[in-house]
C-alpha cells in the first residue's frame, strides 16, 4: 500500500513539472511575440534617415537626398484589419489578390492647437504660435512666413460642424456652403466692395472687389482693351495674382483659358485663400516677406496686383525685385492701386518711389489708363535682354551674379539685386496656347523625353484612371500631383473641368520651369513639412514614385498631411512598387479609408468622414 502511494506521489510531481514547463514556455513565447510587435510598429512609425527635424534641408543634404532613391519601409504587424461598415466602397474593375491582412496599430487623435485657433483650420507651418511669438521682428511679415513645428504633427484635423460635399464647378465659383468655411468676418469687413456675402446656408461671391467696381469681368476686358497684346488665353496663359482676396480675378480668367496662381497670406482677411479653394480656384498661402516665393525664375507671363497692400519699394525694393525674378522676360506687371490715379500727398510719394524703382530695373511703362469708374491701371514690361542694365547711369539695385544653374528657391532669402537674363540663347516667348502644352524649348528638356512622358501619362490616364477605377470625375475639381515631374499627369487631364497643382519636391530634379513653360502651374515643396494650404482643399491627390524616393522623413507624416489636405469622400491615387503599396495600405485602412491595390501598381484610396472622438472644444 505504501509503495502504491509513493508511486502516485511521484506521478503527481511529474505532471506538475510538465505543466510548469508548458506554462513557462507559453509565457516566454507571449512576451517574445509582444516585443516583436512593438518593435515592428516602432520601426514603421519612425521611418527616418538622418534626422526627424522638420527644418529645411541644407543644400548639402538636398544634394545627398537626390542620390538616395530607395526607401525601406518595414512590414507592419499582421493581425486582420477591422471591419469598416461606415466607409463607402471603392468600385474598381480589377482588384489584386494578396493585398495582405496587415493592420497599422496606431492611435489617431485630433490635433491640439493653441487657444484662438480652430482645429478644423489648422495649418501646422503657419499656425506655429510658439515660433511666431519667439520672432525678433515682424517688420517684414516674418510672422506670415513658414515656421514648421519639430517634430511634424501626426494628428488629424477636425471637421467643421455641418460639413458637406462642396458644390460642383462651375456653380462653386459663385457660391459655397457656409458650414464648410464658416467665417463671416470678411463678408462684413468687405460688404461695400462685393467680395463675399452671407446668404442663408451659402456664402455668395458676386465677382466684385476693391478695384472691380463694375465687376471683375469688365476689369479683365479693360486690361485687354488698353493692351491688346495681352491676348488672353493665347499669348498670356500663366498669371500670378498677388494679394488676390477671394481670387475672383483668377476665377473669371479661367473663362479666357488663363490659369492663375492666386496668392495671399494668412492674415486678418479671414480665410480668403480657403474661400478661393472651396470655390474651385487655384490658390496658395504665401507672402512676399523675407524669403523668395516657391516659384522658378522667369515663370509667369503676367503678374497682377489690385490694391494688394504690398509696399513694393520697401526693404531696398526687394518685393518688386522678387516679382522681377519670377516674371518671364517680356512679361508684364499690371498694377491697379490708388497711387496710379489719386493725387493726395501719400499716393504721390508712393507713385514717385515706384517710378524711380521701375526705371532703375529697366521696366518699361507700356500703358497707364483709367476706367470710366475712375479706377486706374499701369502696366509695366520686363526687358528681354541685359543691355539696359549695363547702360544704366546708376547701378542701384545692382545686378545679381550670374548663375550656372538655377537654385531652387526654398527658404531662400530675397535678393537685393536684379536677376540677369540668360543670354546664352535667344529669349523666346512660348508658342501660343494650347500648342504650348506640347512644345517646350530644347534647352529645358530633350523633345523625345517630353514625348515619351506625355505618351506614358496619356495612356495611364485614358486606360486606367478614367476607365478602370469607377471614379465620379464630375465631382473632382481641385487636384494635386505630389511628384509632378514634367507635368504629364496634368497635361493628360487638360480637357477636363479641373485644375492641377503640380508640386516638385525641393530635394529632387528641378522640372518646375518645364511645367510653367508648358502653360501649367505649380510650386516647390518639401513633403517632410506641411503644405501651405487649408485643410480639406483638394478632391484628388496623385503621386507617382514619391514614397520610394522619400528617405529623409517619416512616411506617416506624409500620409497625415495627405489626410489634412484631402476632402472627405474624395480620392488618393498612388503609383508605387507593389511592395511599398502593401506597406502603406494598412496606414490608410487605420484612417478608415477604403484602400484597394489595382493592377499591382496603383493604390486607390477613398477618404471617409471618420474622425477620432477626442474633438477639442471650439473645433
Amino acid at each position: 500500500m505504501a509503495s502504491l502511494l509513493t508511486l502516485l506521489a511521484e506521478q503527481r510531481r511529474s505532471i506538475i513539472s510538465i505543466l510548469s514547463i508548458f506554462l513557462l514556455s507559453s509565457l516566454f513565447l507571449f512576451l517574445l511575440s509582444t516585443n516583436f510587435d512593438r518593435f515592428s510598429l516602432a520601426s514603421f512609425s519612425t521611418n527616418t534617415i538622418s534626422s526627424s527635424s522638420s527644418s529645411s534641408p541644407s543644400p548639402s543634404s538636398i544634394s545627398a537626398s537626390r542620390k538616395e532613391l530607395n526607401s525601406s519601409l518595414p512590414t507592419p504587424p499582421p493581425p486582420p484589419p477591422p471591419a469598416q461598415p461606415d466607409t463607402p466602397p471603392v468600385s474598381v474593375s480589377e482588384q489584386d489578390e494578396g493585398e495582405g491582412n496587415e493592420v497599422f496599430d496606431f492611435k489617431w487623435e485630433i490635433c491640439t492647437v493653441w487657444k484662438g485657433l480652430q482645429t478644423a483650420d489648422y495649418i501646422p507651418c503657419l499656425d506655429n504660435i510658439k515660433a511666431i511669438k519667439a520672432l525678433q521682428s515682424r517688420r517684414h511679415m516674418e510672422h506670415r512666413e513658414r515656421h514648421c513645428p519639430s517634430p511634424p504633427p501626426k494628428c488629424l484635423v477636425a471637421l467643421p460642424r455641418g460639413y458637406r460635399d462642396p458644390l460642383p464647378w462651375p456653380r462653386s465659383r459663385d457660391m459655397i456652403w457656409y458650414n464648410n468655411v464658416p467665417h463671416p468676418k470678411l463678408a462684413e469687413y468687405k460688404k461695400d466692395q462685393n467680395w463675399v456675402r452671407v446668404s442663408g446656408n451659402f456664402l455668395v461671391f458676386p465677382g466684385g472687389g476693391t478695384q472691380f467696381k463694375d465687376g471683375v469681368r469688365k476689369y479683365i476686358d479693360f486690361i485687354e482693351q488698353i493692351l491688346p497684346a495681352v491676348e488672353w488665353g493665347r499669348h498670356t496663359r500663366v498669371v500670378l495674382d498677388v494679394g488676390c482676396g477671394v481670387a475672383s480675378f483668377g476665377g473669371y480668367l479661367l473663362d479666357k483659358n488663363v490659369i492663375t496662381m492666386s496668392l495671399a497670406p494668412k492674415d486678418e482677411h479671414e480665410a480668403q485663400i480657403q474661400f478661393a479653394l472651396e470655390r474651385g480656384i487655384p490658390a496658395i498661402l504665401s507672402v512676399i516677406g523675407t524669403q523668395k516665393l516657391p516659384f522658378p525664375d522667369n515663370s509667369f507671363d503676367m503678374l497682377h496686383c489690385a490694391r494688394c497692400r504690398v509696399h513694393w519699394d520697401a526693404n531696398g525694393g526687394r518685393p518688386l525685385l522678387e516679382l522681377n525674378r519670377v516674371l518671364r522676360p517680356g512679361g508684364v506687371f499690371v498694377w491697379s492701386a490708388t497711387p496710379v490715379y489719386r493725387k493726395d500727398e501719400q499716393d504721390r510719394t508712393t507713385w514717385k518711389a515706384m517710378v524711380d524703382l521701375t526705371n532703375s530695373m529697366c521696366w518699361k511703362t507700356v500703358v497707364k489708363s483709367k476706367e470710366s469708374n475712375g479706377i486706374g491701371v499701369v502696366i509695366y514690361q520686363k526687358p528681354v535682354s541685359n543691355s539696359c542694365y549695363f547702360e544704366r547711369k546708376a547701378t542701384d539695385p545692382p545686378l545679381c551674379p550670374k548663375k550656372d544653374l538655377p537654385i531652387i528657391p526654398w527658404y531662400s532669402p530675397l535678393d537685393d539685386c536684379i536677376s540677369q537674363i540668360n543670354q546664352k540663347e535667344p529669349v523666346e516667348w512660348p508658342v501660343p496656347w494650347p500648342d504650348r502644352l506640347q512644345t517646350v524649348r530644347s534647352s529645358l528638356v530633350p523633345e523625345e523625353n517630353l514625348i515619351t512622358d506625355t505618351t506614358h501619362w496619356n495612356e495611364i490616364v485614358s486606360n486606367i484612371y478614367l476607365t478602370d477605377l469607377g471614379i465620379n470625375w464630375s465631382s473632382i475639381r481641385n487636384v494635386m500631383d505630389f511628384n509632378a515631374g514634367f507635368g504629364g499627369f496634368a497635361a493628360a487631364l487638360i480637357d477636363m473641368p479641373l485644375w492641377v497643382m503640380n508640386v516638385v519636391p525641393a530635394s529632387g530634379p528641378d522640372t518646375l520651369p518645364i511645367i510653367y513653360n508648358r502653360g501649367l502651374i505649380g510650386v516647390y515643396h518639401d513633403w517632410c513639412e506641411s503644405f501651405n494650404t487649408y485643410p480639406r482643399t483638394y478632391d484628388l491627390l496623385h503621386s507617382s514614385n514619391l514614397f520610394g524616393n522619400t528617405t529623409r522623413c517619416d512616411v506617416i507624416q506624409i500620409i497625415t498631411e495627405m489626410d489634412r489636405i484631402l476632402r472627405p469622400g474624395k480620392w488618393i491615387f498612388l503609383e508605387e512598387s507593389l511592395d511599398i503599396l502593401k506597406k502603406v495600405r494598412p496606414v490608410f485602412l487605420s484612417l478608415h479609408y477604403k484602400a484597394t491595390i489595382v493592377k499591382s501598381q496603383f493604390l486607390v484610396c477613398q477618404k471617409s468622414f471618420w474622425r477620432p472622438d477626442n474633438i477639442q472644444k471650439g473645433s
